[in-house]
């Protein structure tokens, strides 16, 4: 992602799920932002830390832009004082201020797919709800979100053909026990489950990086058929018991994991 930084101002904050708050940005860093046409742009948000003479650095996607009213929204999952972000967000006033790097993007509904499939949980929402905005008017596509429960579920404004499906773990994300998280997280079974239609579909898998990594994708990609190209926007968003520093971590040594796994799919 390019490293063009950005100071934009608070405007005003709202709460759209009982865990999900939603926070809008502008002022004279807006002038400085530039959109792509992707449905995935995200930036990294700098956040202070007293402890720390850099500041830590989050990811998170960009839910609106709106040049008219000179804006972007930017959505944020809140478990009371847990983590860096969510507390932010849930306490932060109008007029104050947040630097961040981007934004960056790389995924966009493809219009001459036969078929979509999108799925994410709470942390990848965002980023599918904007790819469900923006899929064609005639468009195919199977939805699955995984929240904790029924007041965790958004509006999603999706064409007559997106067929949309909450599952519900229960838990929070952050909370949930090994039952319904990581191997065992109920989008899986879900997703599994799903009628495949004919044609091979657009994927977009974003959240958990156990549930998506290591199953999720595997299914996709091998027993599914899929290929790269088509699944090129599946990725692990964050990892249960790890900060976003250690999840980085985590990502760069299954690196050649994945490169490996793709050429074993590639040749099967």
């Amino acid at each position: 992602m390019a490293k063009r930084q950005n100071t934009m101002t608070v405007l005003r904050t709202e709460d759209l799920t009982t865990h999900m708050r939603r926070v809008w940005l502008g002022g004279p860093g807006f002038d400085d932002f530039q959109a792509t046409d992707d449905t995935d742009m995200y930036v990294k948000l700098q956040f202070a830390q007293p402890d720390r003479e850099e500041p830590v650095l989050r990811t998170y996607t960009v839910s609106t832009y709106d040049p008219t009213a000179r804006e972007i929204s930017i959505d944020f999952v809140v478990h009371g004082d847990e983590g860096i972000a969510g507390p932010w967000a849930a306490h932060v006033e109008p007029g104050e201020t947040i630097g961040f790097f981007g934004p960056g993007s790389g995924y966009r509904p493809d219009p001459d797919a036969p078929w979509h499939l999108l799925v994410a949980d709470e942390a990848g929402l965002p980023a599918l709800a904007a790819a469900v905005e923006a899929l064609p008017a005639d468009a195919v596509a199977k939805v699955f979100v995984e929240v904790a429960g029924p007041d965790d579920e958004l509006e999603l404004n999706g064409p007559a053909g997106a067929e949309i499906t909450w599952v519900h773990r229960g838990y929070g994300a952050d909370d949930a026990p090994d039952d319904v998280a990581g191997d065992n997280a109920p989008i899986i079974a879900a997703v599994k489950a799903a009628e495949w239609l004919d044609g091979e579909p657009q994927v977009f898998i974003h959240g958990e990086a156990q549930a998506v990594m290591k199953n999720l994708r595997p299914y996709i990609r091998k027993e599914r058929g899929v290929s790269k190209a088509r699944a090129g926007s599946i990725s692990g968003y964050w990892r249960r018991g790890r900060t976003e520093d250690g999840f980085r971590k985590w990502k760069a040594d299954q690196r050649a994991v994945n490169d490996a796994d793709e050429a074993a799919w590639s040749k099967a």
